[in-house]
């Protein structure tokens, strides 16, 4: 479902490539620490740390729908006229 409004001006495409941005680095980071924390379970003496990857790995999980619901809020608050050429 997408709460995103239509990019009408340069300003609301410029900013949405930025959230989009945000997303696939926020997706890539809790991808990342979730391999390096199921790696780091291989052995004992990394479990702890482990453990915190995969703790940071869920809440960037949980900030990827966060950042879409603000790109959402943000886009909606710019004006909606189309810049003039």
């Amino acid at each position: 479902m997408d709460l995103s409004p239509p990019l009408h001006t340069r300003m609301h495409k410029r900013i949405g490539r930025l959230y989009d941005l945000a997303h696939l680095l926020v997706d890539f980071m809790a991808a990342a620490l979730f391999v390096i924390g199921s790696v780091m379970f291989f052995f004992e003496a990394w479990l702890y740390p482990g453990t915190w990857c995969f703790l940071i790995g869920s809440i960037f999980f949980a900030v990827k729908p966060t950042l879409r619901l603000v790109r959402a809020f943000h886009l909606g608050t710019l004006p909606q006229r189309p810049e003039s050429l």
